[in-house]
């Protein structure tokens, strides 16, 4: 398994990272591949990237530019319960009780816990997925019940 993993760039690495995001981001199109001419000193080729590779590396571009460290884990990669707790952003105790709840499938091997890649996404999906319902029906209701939401009040000043 290849796990790759950048620490948070320098500020002039976010600054190259933002420059190449805007600049590749003239090309690139979705779904689509791209030809890049690399030239060194004293030889040019012409690469072509596949559109998954493409919008991969804008991705990581952009969170180079906002100064945030990457980690690229293959799907079918099968995790420690350390990483899956970082890749969700909780305590391993806690990712623990979501094994043992059944929430996110595991095996063991030996007395160890491993868990699929694909299956942390999975949860971490559904649970942004349950997130935005909550964040939307508050919003909603807010509006409902004129608490500060009211476009009229917020235009004119008036209560």
């Amino acid at each position: 398994m290849v796990t790759y993993r950048q620490l948070p760039p320098t500020e002039q690495e976010s600054t190259i990272a933002r420059t190449s995001k805007q600049l590749l981001s003239r090309y690139a199109q979705e779904n689509e591949p791209l030809t890049l001419r690399v030239i060194d000193a004293d030889q040019a080729e012409s690469i072509e990237l596949p559109a998954g590779a493409v919008a991969m590396l804008m991705d990581i571009l952009g969170a180079m530019a906002a100064g945030q460290g990457i980690t690229i884990i293959p799907e079918n990669a099968e995790l420690t319960t350390v990483q899956a707790a970082e890749i969700l952003n909780v305590s391993r105790p806690f990712l623990i009780k979501l094994l043992e709840e059944g929430q996110i499938p595991y095996r063991k091997v030996g007395k160890h816990r491993r868990i699929r890649m694909e299956d942390v996404m999975s949860y971490k999906q559904a649970i942004d997925r349950e997130r935005e319902e909550v964040l939307d029906q508050l919003a909603s209701d807010a509006q409902e019940q004129a608490m500060g939401y009211d476009k009229h009040e917020q235009l004119h000043g008036t209560a």
